[in-house]
């Protein structure tokens, strides 16, 4: 750990060093990426007063990428959270659960099981149409509302192209760890796109993607397997993933209208341990399984105009329809026979949701002041059947949830220019809620332009998050558990703050220089824990409004550039402080601030010569801590210290083109440190160091080791 704080500490200095440059660096001239996110309207990333990070389409290609769980497990402050029993990757920022990031695809939230662009699973989200990914740290609540607390993350999708007709397809074989077999081992990747401008102001892109992942066996035997040994089924449950989508657009002058549909739908397949034996007398025993199918439809509809309005108004009006349903099929398997009988399939959870989010900005003929207002419309229709198990009413029967959850936002931004080199930006946002008490949301961001390239930029922003539908209606009572939400939940408040250096400049031998230094700090109110409220008869615990949050982050990146090679390197430091109580027992935790430290780095190498491309990712995960409620040996409530010990990640690509760009070939290796488990460790007494104080370990499922792809594109492009 010494060395790594020590390495930490170089990273800062030199982030120091390049910016006192002088008399051999010049800024450099080149044009900055342009961004959408948050912004008034796109401009480059040097403008905006956000401190943006974009993952291009570059950066998707050299690691092959199908979904975004691929991509963001290198990048810090980042974290992913696997689930080999469901299949599921979701992602924290800053130590905040998926509850408090936000996930949209050209700026509109995505639909989830218990929310809007939250709690999304990053295993559906396929990036094959996607041009980038923008991603903001920190509270976005005024142009983004709920829930947008740690940040947002908008994937912009491609619309449009440069040749009349754009055609490619795309097949991608892979291990998943040691395992792989043309159809029953490993994970098969298919997509196809078309692409076809029908003049300067009509275009049309279709396109599909098959994700065939045939489940992780390790030690288990598979569906077929006829013991009763507890072996039968996988360790990661195989799945099925089908995406289609259409975009239609049109453009002309000043004036841009398009309409996107996708499709995604999903099969889990859950083949149980347990074989259930059918007495064939005189003839020998037979064994049938209780199993199941978990299967998701998904229908997204979203249309977007965007132009001017009377020659000098910029408008950009947004409509979204979406559908999810999730399906539970209930069958018994016949072992011998390989077939299913009884099958029972029921709708067990659907979300439906209308969304409208509208601006109109350039309001005054002044390149010095913009201002923009906005709407946000949200109507979520949510249902949960009873046969989900979770939730009862008084009587503890089980029954049919359906609700409806509505927000009425409007939000008004301002941007103010100084000088040439100070910005400042203030917005407010005002929310109308038909669940809770009416919300609101600020932010102030401001920007200076130093000499020699140095951009500085401080915001602070106080943000939302509703509680969700699980944290409101589970009830969930059996003879060992009591498990309650609470209706009367209020949301969550937050307040953060950050300040953020960055600088690209040029050197005399024509490499490039890029440094960027962030300090965050965030303190979240009323924060909702499930809690002991209850110690007898018997133990009741309840979604309560009750904890508080506290989080400071530094995190710094350099980039270094000459001519075909490129190294990038990172670091960041975290402090997270978790107050927790049980209510019933008035216990509460210790507050103090634990932290953790991740690294990343990368280096590529392009060879124009060959057209070939070498990649390698790296990434360490510093040990991550936590107080958590427990009970000791004797039985007495307590809270004791967990901590996820520290792991790397690895991931490497070569990427060749052939026959002029048309042909692409990847091949390379994800988690090249083959890891599978990390250990969790409890300690009693808060005592870090475990030691006679140690309570136990378990092991945390990351992944599933080593794997190994091959990805083979072809794109044809004409006039």
């Amino acid at each position: 750990m010494r060395i790594n704080i020590t390495l930490f500490a170089v990273l800062l200095l030199s982030n120091y060093s390049f910016s006192q440059q002088k008399d051999t660096i010049n800024s450099s001239e080149k044009l900055s990426e342009v961004v959408v996110t948050g912004q008034l309207e796109p401009q480059s990333i040097k403008k905006s007063v956000f401190n943006v990070r974009v993952i291009s389409k570059e950066d998707i290609k050299q690691l092959a990428a199908n979904n975004l769980s691929d991509v963001l497990n290198q990048y810090l402050n980042i974290s992913i959270r696997t689930s080999g029993s469901d299949g599921r990757s979701t992602v924290s920022m800053f130590g905040l659960d998926a509850q408090y990031f936000k996930i949209l695809i050209d700026n509109i939230p995505l639909v989830s099981d218990t929310g809007m662009g939250t709690n999304v699973d990053l295993t559906q989200v396929n990036l094959d149409d996607v041009e980038r990914i923008e991603i903001i740290e920190g509270s976005m609540g005024v142009t983004h509302g709920a829930n947008a607390v740690s940040g947002i993350l908008n994937i912009i999708t491609k619309k449009g192209g440069g040749y009349r007709w754009q055609i490619s397809a795309t097949v991608q074989e892979e291990t998943v760890g040691n395992e792989y077999a043309l159809f029953d081992k490993g994970r098969h990747i298919q997509s196809a796109k078309i692409a076809h401008n029908f003049n300067e102001h009509w275009f049309v892109n279709i396109g599909g993607n098959r994700n065939d992942f045939a489940g992780f066996y390790d030690n288990k035997k598979g569906k077929d397997y006829g013991f009763n040994d507890g072996l039968r089924g996988y360790e990661w449950l195989p799945k099925d993933q089908l995406v289609g989508n259409a975009m239609l657009g049109y453009q002309k002058d000043n004036f841009r209208i398009f309409y996107k549909f996708d499709y995604y739908g999903e099969n889990v397949h859950f083949y149980s341990p347990i074989l259930i034996p059918q007495d064939n007398y005189p003839f020998p025993e037979t064994y049938f399984t209780n199993d199941k199918r978990f299967l998701t439809n998904r229908f997204y509809h979203h249309l977007n105009s965007n132009g001017k309005l009377f020659s000098r108004l910029n408008y950009n009006i947004s409509l979204s329809h979406q559908k999810q349903e999730r399906d539970v099929e209930k069958f018994n398997y016949q072992i011998e026979t390989k077939d299913e009988f009884a099958n029972d399939r029921q709708t067990y959870q659907s979300k439906e949701v209308f969304y409208s989010t509208g601006t109109l900005s350039n309001f005054f003929n002044n390149p010095k002041v913009d201002f923009q207002l906005g709407y946000e419309i949200t109507n979520e229709n949510g249902f949960y059947d009873a046969s989900a198990g979770t939730f009862k009413d008084d009587q503890q029967q089980a029954v049919d949830i359906r609700k409806r959850l509505e927000n009425y936002d409007v939000f008004s931004v301002a941007e103010i220019s100084l000088s040439d080199k100070f910005s400042i930006r203030p917005g407010l946002r005002y929310s109308i809620q038909s669940k809770f008490d009416n919300q609101y949301a600020s932010s102030l961001g401001l920007r200076y332009l130093f000499k020699k390239g140095l951009e500085a930029r401080a915001s602070l922003g106080k943000s939302y998050r509703t509680p969700n539908f699980d944290e409101l209606y589970t009830y969930f009572v059996d003879s060992n558990h009591n498990i309650q939400g609470n209706p009367d939940l209020v949301p969550e408040s937050s307040t953060s703050y950050e300040l953020s250096f960055k600088r690209a400049c040029a050197l005399g031998s024509g490499a490039q220089i890029a440094n960027n230094l962030a300090v965050t700090y965030m303190d979240v109110d009323d924060r909702i824990d499930m809690v002991l409220t209850q110690v007898v008869p018997t133990q009741v615990y309840e979604y309560v409004n009750i904890n508080k949050y506290k989080m400071w982050n530094i995190s710094t990146t350099e980039q270094y550039t000459y001519k075909g090679f490129t190294a990038k390197i990172g670091a960041a430091v975290v402090g997270i402080s978790r107050k927790l109580d049980l209510a019933a027992l008035n216990l509460t935790s210790d507050d103090k601030f634990l932290y953790s430290l991740q690294l990343n780095s990368s280096v590529s190498y392009n060879i124009p010569k060959w057209n070939t491309l070498f990649a390698v990712y790296y990434k360490y995960n510093g040990e991550q801590q936590r107080f958590v409620a427990g009970t000791d040996t004797d039985g007495n409530a307590k809270f004791f210290l967990e901590g996820i010990r520290p792991y790397s990640w690895m991931d490497a690509s070569v990427r060749k083109t052939f026959f002029k760009n048309q042909f692409e070939v990847t091949v390379g290796a994800r988690n090249l440190f083959d890891i599978t488990n990390v250990q969790s460790v409890r300690n009693a007494g808060g005592d870090s160091t475990g030691g006679a104080h140690a309570a136990g370990s378990t092991d945390l499922l990351l992944g599933y080791g080593r794997s190994y792809f091959l990805k083979l594109t072809y794109n044809l492009n004409f006039n």
